[in-house]
């Protein structure tokens, strides 16, 4: 192979080769056969700037365009010949011009997604071009905004194209003498753009943000270096794909197609498309309305002597809710430790009173932590447990950045749709496109089986669902006079074992010798779409309960059992109360 004629760039994960490309193929032993047709949408940011007298300058749309047609699509076609570039034409402001990222605003995200909704039914992907400053915020609203949701909560339509937001850290191009541009030596634009190409090819079908190398989901991400290429990672949750002398897609964290196909975006005039184009239309002339503030805590001065109590935190966080703030992320320690300005009495806290005040006013209060890696619970440690009193929610791993996003998105639908309160802290918690874990959830597709010790929980905390090391599973909760376990006889089985729910809708506990020795759902049902074993709380209708939703069908409960008079099944009588 050493006498075949070839040249490698190591700017780049492509391999120009002057062989023909059959034996490329084989060399590379991977075959790339991409007709897609790809959308690039450039906002600014520094993949496009070119030097100046001043320092670095975005060029305008026609100037990018030109240079990126003249030099890179180039190199992409030579790796996937039958692959074709447009342009969607987008600009921010009264002047419709590229923008630093960092002057983002709010609507501006809506600009974007409202682009990529209208030229939809033209490609089968898209490509953001951004500045790293609010990289991850945008590839975080971006997966929110581009998903529909009914009055009740439930999806109305979804993403089903890739959308691959990246950028660079060096700019893609050089100005020429002649005015001219051509692509800069070592920069990581080049790589990172060829990168994203990949990924669309790849058919991942949501919104990701794609940087050095790493495919990673876009309401995952956080910018973690502000001078290395390596800039962005994703500390809560695995990469979705990496490129090494191949690109690999690791599908076990990759979010599903949707289910029911009514339900994926198509073009206009399909339910999906216009619930969707209506729902944009809103958020986009009222986003401007919400205000939604990140909040981190830091040492500072509290007087538990004066009556009332004082605190330095409790009147900055007094006078930004009083400007009119929707919603409050706070940015806690640790696993969401939030001083409440009196360590021994947290009711009396100046900070306390000022959050609980906020609460019942309609603010809605997050618990994050200032921590990159981990999962809030603020009930660890008594210096966060009040937190729950003055109504904040928790965000478990969720990241400052994707709650602040998706707070401003479930506001704004709460106005469209008149949802309370607790609609919106219920669907904070809730996984709605991959950016929280599931909280009260056992989802087939997902990881799908509680090992020994884990549980799932009611979103209203009311009920718990655990694996009993020794017991097997046994849901407990406030309503329960007494616990409700699935094995008759826990003594008879070799624990401990796993709870698994299956892509066929059965519920079964597997004892450690790989025998099931508890099953619920029925008979198998090989064209069941999807299959999740859902716990619900004492605070919703019908009170707590704990059953299988398979698409399409009647859910089948396991708590509280119901009589097949009822018309519904029962898990083979295995489970009882202790």
């Amino acid at each position: 192979m050493a006498l075949l004629p070839k040249v490698t760039c190591s700017l780049f994960p492509v391999t120009y080769s002057l062989f023909p490309s059959i034996l490329y193929n084989l060399v590379a032993n991977k075959f790339y056969d991409c007709f897609m047709n790809i959308g690039i949408l450039y906002t600014g940011g520094t993949i496009g700037s070119v030097q100046g007298p001043d320092g670095l300058y975005p060029l305008d749309t026609v100037g990018f365009q030109k240079a990126f047609d003249e030099n890179i699509l180039p190199i992409i076609q030579s790796q996937y010949p039958d692959c074709t570039i447009g342009y969607i034409d987008i600009g921010f402001g009264p002047n419709n011009s590229t923008l630093d990222s960092t002057n983002l605003q709010p609507q501006d995200w809506c600009t974007i997604a409202i682009a990529i909704l209208e030229a939809y039914d033209s490609y089968e992907s898209f490509i953001v071009l951004h500045g790293t400053d609010t990289m991850a915020w945008t590839a975080s609203i971006l997966s929110f905004l581009m998903t529909g949701l009914d009055s009740d909560g439930n999806y109305n339509a979804l993403l089903s194209k890739p959308l691959v937001v990246t950028g660079s850290q060096l700019p893609l191009f050089v100005e020429k003498a002649d005015s001219s541009y051509t692509v800069r030596f070592n920069t990581d634009a080049l790589q990172n753009v060829c990168g994203a190409v990949t990924s669309c090819c790849e058919g991942v079908p949501e919104v990701c943000l794609y940087f050095d190398s790493t495919l990673m989901r876009g309401n995952r991400t956080v910018k973690t270096n502000a001078s290395e290429f390596k800039a962005f990672s994703t500390p809560n949750y695995p990469n979705i794909g990496e490129y090494g002398l191949d690109f690999d897609v690791d599908n076990k964290v990759v979010r599903p197609l949707p289910t029911d196909p009514s339900l994926a975006l198509s073009v206009k005039g399909e339910p999906a498309y216009d619930a969707l184009s209506a729902q944009l239309t809103y958020i986009n002339d009222n986003i401007n309305s919400i205000t939604i503030l990140p909040f981190s805590a830091f040492p500072a001065y509290y007087d538990v002597s004066a009556d009332p109590n004082t605190s330095v935190l409790g009147d900055m966080l007094a006078a930004c809710i009083n400007q009119g703030v929707d919603g409050l992320i706070l940015e806690s320690y640790g696993a969401g430790n939030f001083p409440s300005g009196n360590p021994d009495t947290p009711e009396n806290g100046a900070i306390y009173k000022v959050l609980d005040e906020a609460d019942n006013n309609g603010t809605v209060i997050v618990d994050c932590t200032q921590v990159l890696s981990g999962i809030v619970n603020s009930q660890t440690y008594a210096a966060g447990s009040w937190l729950s009193q003055v109504g904040a929610v928790g965000a478990y791993d969720m990241t400052p950045i994707a709650a602040a996003t998706k707070l401003t998105y479930l506001k704004l639908l709460a106005k469209y749709y008149n949802w309370d309160q607790y609609k919106i802290k219920e669907l904070m918690m809730t996984n709605l496109v991959g950016e929280i874990m599931d909280v009260n959830v056992l989802d087939a597709r997902g990881e799908g089986f509680l090992a020994p010790g884990e549980t799932i929980m009611a979103l209203d905390g009311t009920a718990i669902l655990t694996n009993e090391p020794g017991q097997g599973p046994v849901l407990t909760g406030t309503s329960l006079e007494e616990p409700f376990v699935f094995l008759e006889d826990p003594s008879s089985a070799k624990l401990p074992g796993q709870l698994h729910m299956q892509e066929d809708g059965q519920l079964i506990f597997y004892d450690r010798d790989n025998q099931a020795v508890y099953q619920a759902g029925g008979e198998p049902d090989p064209d069941t779409r999807s299959s999740k074993l859902i716990l619900e709380g004492e605070t919703t209708d019908g009170g707590t309960k704990l059953y299988i939703e398979n698409y399409g069908k009647e859910p089948f409960y396991i708590y509280p059992e119901q009589s097949d008079a009822k018309g519904k099944n029962k898990s083979q009588g295995k489970g009882k109360k202790k």
